[in-house]
């Protein structure tokens, strides 16, 4: 077994890990495939989607949490870390998920939300007893101010105060977000502890790493000091938590310790991967701070991208210069979409044409520097589901209806079969979602049989890169360029690529510098394998070329 040091240099020095410039496939299991007719994906059904996923190309697949819970964050509100949801399957299923991903060679990454727990978990129920319990200090539990009001002024993401009073501990607890899903007092070190057994349990069970879900809310300010208002005005606001700056409620500089726990803990099974979600308006130093010197987690992504209304040259390269590649600096993760955000086609798209936006986006996300998470659907160029008021799961889009599109739309059930019931996702009459007729069109059977189709666009661009260790784990170069232009070379291992991209709205005319010698064009937006390096690029258009290819 690897010592922690000799696996803190593995991670910053070596070429060969698997999981550097990977491709990670993110699955949503209550929309991916239902198998036993109930209308929710299962664990059965990712199983049975695995070839698929391998087919595309990718290195290893993410599933959202299918632990066992009441459901009201579906899923992220966990009722028992160590169980799994009798709506998804059962072990056994889950050990069939892992045993067939690894004999099609793909890595298996699961949730851990650490940060917060359902009400209804053993723990909090413990908790709120009393003040005397074994667990009294698990969670984040206050007095109230001497007129009764909350410890604090911070506020829940999903709305209102993030302080929930609670009769039989007569003290408030925190939540930062549903009131469902009381804070952990991760402060506490036996929480860690408990925590870390959550890890070596699923680690022992066969996965290759985590995503950390929420992981800068995991720790807050011991003091309860309030936070100061960040002058947003009311009408750019959708909830009072954006008329904050979160200063004292989340982001406490003691989580990277904790993180330093959690390294600790994976290299005891070697070879595995920790990817950190981190929010927030000024991300940068967190991630850095939570992926530093290979003591901490192996990568982080945040928002940059998932909430963008327009994907600009100026957007993506102020992204991509905050990671130089100095030693003992983390390695960046990139998320267009996900299960938190309106699908990046029906963002981006500018002139109708979503499926040249679709293969535009994937073009780029596989030309970064980082690990590209791929959502489902993502591969089939899917829009933002419609899903009228009335059918609305999301507790967020429900609470913020109508100045937000919601989660609900990335959510809605994935299209196999375009002439099956239910797009093949499900035999039952009625879903969790509902299914958006649009998506039946763009089913992947459907794609699967046009070759010119988005589906097949992505598993050639996938297959494309695979083979090029400079576009996996190369190094990174900016090219001046005009501010609609973005450009940039991928170097490793003698080979070079030019990644060339105009995100605006007019053509601009850019040619390569003169010496970088011959290109060979090998991809654009629109196809795989093409002819010569146009000197004007089209708006929403972009190419990768072979640097010194004849």
């Amino acid at each position: 077994m690897a010592t922690a040091l000799d696996a803190a240099e593995l991670a910053t020095t070596s070429p060969l890990v698997w999981w550097r410039g990977a491709v990670i496939y993110q699955i949503y299991p209550r929309s991916f495939r239902d198998t036993n007719g109930d209308g929710i994906g299962d664990l059965a059904g990712i199983a049975q989607g695995l070839d698929y996923i391998a087919d595309l190309g990718v290195d290893g697949i993410w599933i959202s949490p299918f632990f066992t819970s009441p459901m009201k964050d579906f899923g992220y509100d966990v009722a028992d870390y160590c169980g799994i949801d009798p709506s998804f399957g059962s072990f056994a299923d889950f050990d069939r998920v892992v045993e067939k991903a690894h004999a099609l060679g793909l890595k298996v990454i699961i949730d851990q939300v650490y940060s917060h727990t359902s009400d209804e978990h053993a723990w909090f129920q413990e908790s709120r007893q009393d003040r005397t319990n074994p667990k009294a200090d698990w969670y984040v539990w206050a007095d109230p101010k001497p007129d009764g009001s909350p410890p604090s002024n911070w506020q829940s993401v999903f709305g209102g105060s993030a302080w929930q009073w609670d009769g039989p501990r007569k003290q408030y607890y925190l939540h930062n977000f549903l009131t469902s899903q009381p804070d952990l007092n991760v402060h506490n070190r036996a929480v860690q502890d408990a925590l870390l057994d959550v890890a070596r349990f699923w680690l022992s069970r066969g996965v290759d790493g985590f995503r950390l879900d929420a992981l800068n809310f995991a720790m807050h300010d011991p003091l309860l000091r309030d936070n100061p208002p960040s002058g947003t005005p009311i009408e750019l606001v959708t909830r009072p938590f954006d008329m904050q700056v979160k200063q004292y409620n989340q982001s406490h500089p003691d989580i990277t310790a904790f993180l330093e726990r959690i390294r600790a803990t994976i290299d005891e099974f070697p070879g595995r991967f920790t990817v950190a979600e981190v929010g927030g308006p000024e991300p940068l130093a967190e991630m850095k701070a939570f992926t530093e010197g290979g003591k901490r987690l192996d990568s982080a992504y945040n928002f940059d991208f998932l909430y963008a209304p327009q994907l600009t040259a100026p957007l993506v390269r102020a992204s991509l210069s905050q990671w130089s590649g100095a030693e003992g600096e983390g390695w960046p993760s990139w998320a267009f979409s996900n299960h938190d955000a309106p699908r990046s086609v029906t963002r981006w798209t500018r002139d109708g044409d979503m499926p040249r936006a679709a293969r535009l986006g994937l073009l780029l996300l596989l030309s970064l520097r980082g690990n590209p998470i791929i959502y489902q659907g993502e591969e089939l160029g899917l829009p933002q589901g419609e899903v009228a008021f009335e059918d609305l799961q999301d507790p967020e889009a429900i609470a913020n209806w109508p100045h937000t599109l919601g989660r609900d739309g990335a959510r809605t059930p994935m299209p196999w079969q375009a002439a099956a019931p239910q797009a093949g996702f499900s035999c039952a009459n009625r879903t969790w979602l509902k299914l958006d007729p649009a998506h039946a069109q763009l089913s992947a059977d459907r794609q699967a049989a046009d070759p010119g189709s988005t589906l097949a666009y992505t598993r050639q661009l996938l297959h494309l890169r695979r083979g090029h260790p400079a576009l996996v784990s190369g190094d990174i170069t900016l090219l001046d360029t005009p501010e609609a232009v973005l450009a940039f070379i991928r170097e490793a291992d003698g080979e070079r690529f030019l990644c060339a991209f105009n995100l605006g709205d007019e053509p601009e005319s850019w040619s390569p510098p003169a010496n970088l010698g011959p290109l060979r064009l090998l991809t654009t937006e629109t196809v795989v394998g093409s002819a010569a390096v146009p000197a004007v690029l089209a708006p929403s258009s972009g190419y990768w070329a072979a640097i010194g290819a004849s």
